[in-house]
């Protein structure tokens, strides 16, 4: 299992035989993700510590028994883990703004509908009013329908006593006449006889009774007039609401042309966005070209290094196989030629246990730099053969790789030296242990070639192409980092434009459906205006004859009245003549 650790110290041995490390165990890894921290004060016991200085942070691999197999500096995967944290803050920050935002506009959307739905109600009691108002038409159509029989009838009656009326004034002035011509011959005389006196009372009592009543037809006239007053009424009524309903269609008209309008800003907009989307999606690609090519260059500069180290490696491996070079370590000869013989001996022996230890430690960790160039050596070869979005995660997964190849290959390159300089540090104890025990030297007189010069150089040209790897690989980071923040712009404005443009298709949608419905109004508004016109023609029509009517009735009763006056005048010479 994988853990945090921390490097602690105690004092060391003599002459630079080194202190006694231990780990403190800080955090453990549970996943990928996933750290917890170490309850406790737990501390392993650890050699391969004794590289690393007080205070240093490691990351250890523990077997079950607690055992270390492997240890490392946790400088590189700590900034690792701390990249990929803040990876997944803003990618979980870009979601909440997205789900944000898709709240919003599906409340919008949902206040829209419930909206459209109060509308489509409303529309709906208008047209179910509209529907009663028709059945309340068509019943009241039948009343003035059954009030013109009424009328008609009442028209037919009056007819017949106007005739009866006219062949009654025909009568009065064929007597008339006889009275005239009686008066004639009676000048000689002014006294009737009682005979001819009935007669002419009997003509008149007739006329009398000739002269029809004209006040029920009045009355039945008036009562027309009323009904009639009363369905104009309620025909004004529903030529009211007819204007109203008319408003509301030139104000729906309004609303939607206003709508309209709206539609086509909106998909201006959305044209202007999709223009800069494009070039958005323009300026990625060439991003993503200037990436490639600095990737290509960091390869070649890796390369580079990797040959550098390999030239390294083979430095070291011939100062280990050869008697006759050394990597230069300064010793204080003054002080071991004074040291007791036993003391010197106990130290070089110390120094050949830390050495065997040492090379074990160096040998596992040679090991592990070949495996990880082989991960990276297998990751390139998927590079090469993966498409454009998978590439992308391979190389960051060798980017991720080589960080940790680096890590360990500086932390391998220190423990190189530090063998070869403990080596020869050994070498010149031995050296000097067998010259005070009166032993032969055998490397006394050889001359040995110091490799410390050539090494300098090495590490100077590997740290100059290094650093430039280094700000290359800082270069390619921020690159990456625009890139993946321009492809989180394009991405959001891509699905902002969707969004758009199938909000704009659902407005266009129901401006379609609004004006579906309007045109169904407008119809039965049409409708409605073609049933109330007629019932209207034909109130005023019957208006027109009801007033006709009047007008005839008034004359009749004009000629009743005469009729009656020349009635009583004549009554009156009947009187005077029956009465000398």
């Amino acid at each position: 299992m994988l853990y945090l650790a921390e490097v602690q110290k105690k004092s060391g041995g003599l002459l630079g035989g080194g202190g006694k490390a231990e780990l403190r165990l800080l955090a453990c890894q549970r996943s990928e993700q996933n750290w917890s921290s170490v309850s406790g004060d737990e501390v392993i016991p650890s050699d391969e510590a004794n590289s690393y200085g007080s205070g240093a942070l490691v990351l250890v691999d523990l077997s079950a028994n607690r055992q270390v197999q492997r240890l490392q500096e946790a400088g590189r995967p700590l900034v690792s883990i701390l990249q990929n944290f803040s990876r997944l803050q803003e990618k979980f920050k870009t979601q909440e703004e997205e789900i944000e935002q898709w709240k919003q506009s599906l409340t919008y959307q949902s206040q829209e509908l419930n909206r459209r739905e109060m509308e489509m109600e409303a529309r709906r009691e208008q047209l179910q009013q509209m529907e009663e108002d028709f059945e309340q038409m068509e019943q009241q159509r039948q009343e003035i329908t059954a009030s013109q029989e009424e009328i008609n009838q009442q028209k037919e009656a009056y007819e017949r006593n106007r005739q009866e009326l006219e062949g009654a004034w025909d009568h009065l002035r064929g007597e008339t006449r006889r009275l005239e011509e009686q008066q004639a011959t009676m000048q000689q005389s002014t006294v009737l006889d009682d005979d001819k006196a009935r007669t002419l009372q009997e003509v008149l009592n007739r006329l009398t009774g000739a002269v029809s009543p004209v006040e029920p037809v009045r009355d039945s006239l008036n009562a027309s007039f009323e009904i009639l007053s009363q369905h104009q009424e309620r025909l004004n009524y529903h030529w009211q609401t007819l204007e109203q309903q008319r408003s509301q269609v030139d104000q729906s008209n309004h609303d939607i042309e206003q709508q309209a309008q709206n539609i086509r800003d909106r998909w201006q907009e959305w044209h202007q966005a999709q223009t800069a989307l494009e070039q958005a999606k323009a300026e990625l690609k060439a991003q993503q070209t200037t990436l490639i090519g600095k990737q290509d260059y960091a390869r070649l500069l890796s390369s580079q290094l990797q040959s550098h180290d390999e030239l390294h490696q083979q430095v070291y491996r011939l100062a280990a196989t050869s008697d006759h070079v050394k990597i230069g370590f300064p010793v204080d000869v003054e002080v071991l030629e004074k040291m007791p013989v036993d003391d010197l001996q106990k130290v070089v022996q110390d120094l050949e246990n830390e050495l065997l230890k040492l090379e074990s430690f160096v040998e596992s960790q040679e090991e592990e730099l070949r495996s990880k160039q082989q991960e990276i050596n297998d990751i390139k070869a998927k590079v090469e053969a993966a498409n454009e979005y998978d590439r992308l995660n391979l190389e960051n997964e060798m980017s991720d790789e080589q960080d940790g190849y680096q890590m360990l290959y500086e932390t391998l390159v220190g423990q190189r030296r530090s063998l070869q300089e403990r080596k020869a540090f050994l070498n010149q104890h031995q050296s000097i242990l067998r010259r005070r025990q009166g032993l032969a030297d055998p490397e006394s007189n050889e001359s040995v070639i110091d490799l410390e010069p050539i090494l300098t150089q090495i590490d100077a040209q590997r740290q100059q192409q290094a650093d430039e790897l280094q700000a290359l690989e800082a270069q390619i980071t921020q690159i990456q980092a625009a890139i993946q923040q321009t492809e989180n712009i394009v991405n959001n404005q891509a699905t902002d434009q969707e969004a758009k443009r199938n909000e704009v298709k659902r407005l266009e949608d129901e401006l379609l459906n609004r004006r579906k419905a309007d045109s169904e109004v407008i119809g039965k508004v049409a409708t409605y205006q073609e049933m109330l016109q007629p019932i209207q023609d034909t109130t005023d029509g019957m208006r027109q004859k009801l007033e006709a009517i009047a007008g005839s009735m008034a004359q009749g009763q004009e000629a009743a009245d005469s009729q009656q006056q020349a009635i009583t005048e004549i009554r009156q010479v009947i009187s005077s003549l029956t009465n000398p």
